[in-house]
């Protein structure tokens, strides 16, 4: 029957064929009977309620070979069903001399993936790559395991061989948009199942070598041809196909092309983890004025756009020169010829704390749709990604306020079609291929229009000249003018001549500066001067924050009062142009307003303790704050107990997720009052925003900022011989290089950390617990149960239950490193019964971690597996990617040793694909696991591939032991 089915009675009721035959009505199953009366049923609904003879049932049911009675057989089995299905035993009908069943389209699995298909194909042919794979994925999710199982009969099979080769079918194309939509480095896992399940399928052996070759690892591509070509030879005797080997040869050459799919950009939809167009131009100002050479200049450069790089910069290093506003001006213009999106950053260039390009590279590449598990670490491969990813694409970038070209080089795209638009106080003489363009003041004229847009013609109209006075005054710098004219122009009862008079007033006032800062002061002046005393207030203390913008909560703190109140001076500072609003409640400074609210503040801050006062209320709000959080995502743990008291409070949160999205919004300003607080009395509060904000460095979008902060901290308590910040400090610079796998200056780091703890239970409680945890990677496993036993017996003594619970579970790793299995496994017993106890569900998933590893130790791999899976679960519903990571790194391990290679390359690349493994040391031996499944599933290039991986890796690290473990794997080949 083509086309839609006719709506009958029974509509209600739903059928599966893909995986066990069944028959629900809403959500009761309704007993379908006999393996026979299954395939009975099954040979009907797969029928699209054509009718079928009683000998093509026969057939299909029993081949040729039927019972004599199989009539017979037949009609009891209609009759059960009939009966089964209740009120809607109308849909099974008899008529010539055969059955139909007849239900609606939605009610069989077969016809809604049949409908659903026919909807991914559409998007998919439309280029809406997100909204296909999204419709695959759902069709997918219709499968339950092998369809018809447990069905008998020739039609059965015949239907089985058909569905599954529909259902990898429809994989590979799933696969096919993965790829498209830059999820590499996930299909890997997938594909690498896979052509273990189908190892002749070349198309799958085709996208795992076009997927290692985008997550960055060609060797392994390289050996999946070579392991794939062997494989056809010793099994068909046959050559790989066309397309495959051209694929091979594209790998080899390193074609540009491959990099990234040819479409990916097409994306209509919002896929968080698709190619998406961003859009992240500022506002232009609606009164945008003159500049009209510059703007044709840097229009022209665009319009011919290949791989150029245009740099506007200051004279001599004035700011306020409009440099921002003109590129973000020229950009909008140009927005048409750059199809692809537009992006945009602050490098912070001209404060104290310039953006990292790493990190800057990291946004931009989420803004790309690049899924965080596929982001490289190092800035050189965040680098080659970006550019790969705007390969072929048309995107302008605009960098704004720079610092030097070194900072910017790493963020150009190189390629034909795109652009960048960069600012900086500085001309990039340096900067390869740059079309550098010279920005000064205002010319007379445009300085009046602007002005006059502003304040408005009927005041400006009839007062001309004293109008050319006030942009005189303000040395014709765009943003003096802006000031000036928004002051007026919220005075009604002052005249244009008033205005210039005060301004000639400050200009005399401040005959010792130099011209241009002169103007720029004399403005900012005039401004200040015309403030209430409140709002004069906040705009001092708000200015000696250090952060690259503030939030409305912290702006409280600064100023001491209620949110209200604060948010009203804010907004009054924001219409005189003095301070700018970055977005809903958060709150910026020009670079050089902010200079001069300092100077303000050092002038007319009175008592000057308030300065003092207003940090310290603002390091307050923000430890009393992270204390919260960490409190939420770790209760229990007696750190937030050993915390310096705060006399201001911090926020209180709905929830441990609502506390985190805090903690990652704040990060850069958290970071900034860490390193400006780390001196006098607020350096051991500064040390423990530190500890309060670890998560901060865990998250791997701000470790390099976060180490940055805790070595200043450490440097100013040396400096200032308070051993008590210095050992929390350098607790802290323990971790960040344990995590890197840096582990001999992490075991310095907290040596020294535990000379200088005295009595201070956190490092003398965790530096013991970092060193043990060194001692175990580094196969030093007696060093590590005692470093442990330290830790616990500080813990003990600190009465911190999750602590004693993790050390316990901590010496457990160690004993199962020893084989001393009974013991770890009881130890990590006792961990998860302290956790249990508590209520922590997260530490309990460690506790589960530690319980799973001695059990694999202890052959014992069922358990293990459950354990670990359990744990694994408990790690995604809390956000603990590192965990995770880990996790799916220990099960590669146990499907190992039960000799399930499949399953164990599946979890290994899990891993993999996450990138939080834990550093180098564990990425080398997932790496290596990696390998040795690979090996025992035929794949052996690409598993020597990974060895030469690991081997790369320990070598770097200087791990001479686990070098010469994977020297051993690589043998009898010479190692290269």
């Amino acid at each position: 029957m083509d086309g839609e089915r006719e709506r009958v009675p029974g509509q209600h009721l739903y059928f599966t064929v893909l995986g066990p035959v069944r028959a629900w009505r809403g959500d009761e199953q309704i007993s379908t009977g006999s393996p026979q009366q299954r395939a009975l049923l099954a040979a009907l609904l797969l029928r699209g309620g054509r009718t079928a003879t009683a000998p093509e049932l026969v057939d299909g049911l029993w081949g040729t070979e039927p019972p004599e009675a199989a009539i017979a057989a037949l009609r009891t089995y209609a009759s059960r069903l009939r009966k089964a299905f209740g009120p809607d035993s109308e849909i099974l009908v008899s008529e010539s001399g055969g059955y139909a069943i007849r239900i609606g389209l939605a009610a069989l699995d077969t016809d809604v993936a049949e409908q659903l298909t026919a909807e991914a194909e559409k998007a998919q042919h439309s280029g809406d790559r997100t909204r296909a794979r999204d419709l695959f994925n759902r069709v997918l999710d219709l499968w339950d395991g092998e369809p018809l199982a447990g069905v008998p009969g020739p039609y059965a099979e015949t239907q089985r061989t058909r569905l599954d080769e529909w259902h990898r079918s429809l994989i590979e194309t799933r696969l096919d948009l993965d790829l498209e939509l830059g999820h590499h480095s996930e299909a890997v896992s997938e594909l690498t199942a896979l052509t273990a399940s189908y190892p002749l399928r070349e198309r799958l052996r085709e996208l795992l070598m076009l997927a290692l070759y985008r997550s960055g690892r060609q060797a392994e591509a390289l050996a999946v041809y070579a392991d794939t070509r062997r494989l056809l030879a010793d099994e068909l005797g046959v050559d790989p196909r066309p397309e495959l080997s051209a694929l091979h040869q594209r790998i080899l050459e390193a074609d540009a092309e491959l990099a990234v799919a040819a479409h990916a950009a097409d994306e209509p939809s919002g896929g968080t983890a698709s190619f998406v167009r961003p859009a992240q131009l500022p506002a232009t100002v609606s009164d945008f004025t003159g500049r009209a050479p510059f703007i044709k200049e840097l229009s022209d450069q665009l319009a011919t756009a290949e791989g150029r790089v245009m740099a506007v910069s200051a004279v001599a290093g004035i700011g306020g020169v409009g440099k921002t506003t003109l590129a973000v001006h020229v950009a909008h213009a140009a927005r048409h010829q750059f199809p692809d999106g537009q992006l945009y950053v602050d490098l912070q260039g001209s404060g104290p704390l310039v953006a990292d390009p790493g990190a800057v590279l990291g946004s931009f590449l989420r803004a790309l749709g690049t899924a965080d598990n596929a982001i490289p670490d190092g800035v050189e491969e965040r680098s080659a990604l970006f550019r790969s990813l705007l390969d072929g694409r048309r995107v302008l970038t605009l960098l704004d306020n720079a610092r030097d070209a070194a900072q910017v080089r790493p963020l150009l795209p190189g390629t034909p079609g795109c652009a960048a638009l960069i600012t900086s106080r500085h001309r990039m003489v340096d900067l390869e291929s740059a079309h550098l363009v010279d920005l000064d003041v205002m010319s007379p004229e445009e300085a009046l229009v602007l002005f006059t847009r502003i304040v408005g013609e009927e005041r400006v109209g009839s007062e001309r000249d004293a109008a050319m006075d006030v942009v005189a005054a303000c040395g014709f710098l765009p943003l003096a003018i802006r000031i000036a004219a928004s002051r007026l122009a919220s005075r009604r009862t002052w005249t244009v001549s008033a205005l210039a008079g005060k301004l000639g007033d400050e200009r005399r006032r401040l005959d010792e500066l130099r011209a241009g800062d002169l103007a720029v002061k004399a403005t900012f002046e005039l401004g200040y001067g015309q403030l209430e005393p409140q709002q004069a207030r906040a705009f001092r203390l708000l200015g000696l924050a250090d952060g690259p913008d503030i939030s409305l909560a912290a702006a409280t703190a600064v100023l001491d009062m209620d949110v209200d109140d604060a948010e009203d001076l804010l907004e009054g500072l924001v219409d005189t142009s003095l301070l700018e609003s970055a977005s809903p409640g958060r709150y910026r400074f020009h670079d050089l307003v902010r200079l001069f609210a300092r100077a303000c503040a050092e002038r007319d801050e009175m008592p000057p303790a308030e300065r003092d006062a207003a940090l310290s209320r603002l390091l307050d709000f923000y430890l009393a704050s992270a204390a919260r959080v960490f409190a939420l995502a770790r209760p229990g743990d007696r750190l937030v107990d050993h915390l310096e008291p705060t006399r201001y409070p911090g926020l209180d949160f709905q929830d441990p997720a609502a506390a985190l999205d805090w903690i990652f919004t704040e990060a850069h300003c958290l970071l900034a009052c860490i390193q400006q607080s780390a001196t006098g009395d607020t350096l051991r509060r500064a040390a423990d925003l530190l500890l309060a904000t670890k998560d901060v460095g865990e998250s791997g979008a701000n470790s390099y900022q976060y180490e940055v902060a805790a070595r200043t901290v450490c440097e100013a308590a040396v400096a200032a011989r308070d051993t008590h910040a210095e050992a929390r400090a350098r607790m802290m610079l323990t971790h960040m290089y344990r995590m890197a796998s840096k582990f001999d200056r992490a075991d310095a780091e907290a040596r020294q950390a535990i000379d200088l703890a005295d009595d201070d239970p956190v490092p003398g409680c965790e530096a013991p617990n970092d060193r043990g945890i060194i001692a175990l990677y580094q196969g030093r496993y007696q060093d590590a149960e005692d470093h442990f036993r330290r830790a616990l017996s500080a813990f003990q003594a600190d009465d911190n239950l999750p602590g004693i619970a993790g050390a316990l579970c901590n010496v457990s790793r160690a004993h199962a490193a020893m084989d001393l299995t009974d013991s770890a496994i009881d130890l990590a017993s006792q961990g998860i019964e302290i956790y249990s106890g508590l209520g922590l569900s997260l530490r309990v998933a460690n506790g589960k971690f530690a319980l799973g590893i001695a059990l694999h130790h202890a052959d014992r791999h069922a358990e293990a597996l459950e354990q670990l899976t359990s744990a694994l679960e408990l790690f995604r519903e809390n956000r603990q990617r590192l965990w995770e990571g880990s996790t799916h790194a220990r099960l590669a391990e146990v499907h190992l040793s039960a000799h399930r290679p499949r399953e164990a390359a599946l979890h290994a690349e899990q891993a993999l694909a996450l990138r939080f493994v834990g550093g180098e040391f564990r990425r080398g031996t997932v790496l290596k696991v990696l390998g040795q499944a690979l090996d025992l599933m035929g794949q052996t290039d690409r598993a020597r591939a990974c060895w030469q991986d690991a081997l790369t890796i320990y070598e770097q690290l200087g791990d001479t032991t686990h070098a010469d473990e994977v020297r051993g794997l690589l043998k009898p080949s010479v190692v290269a």
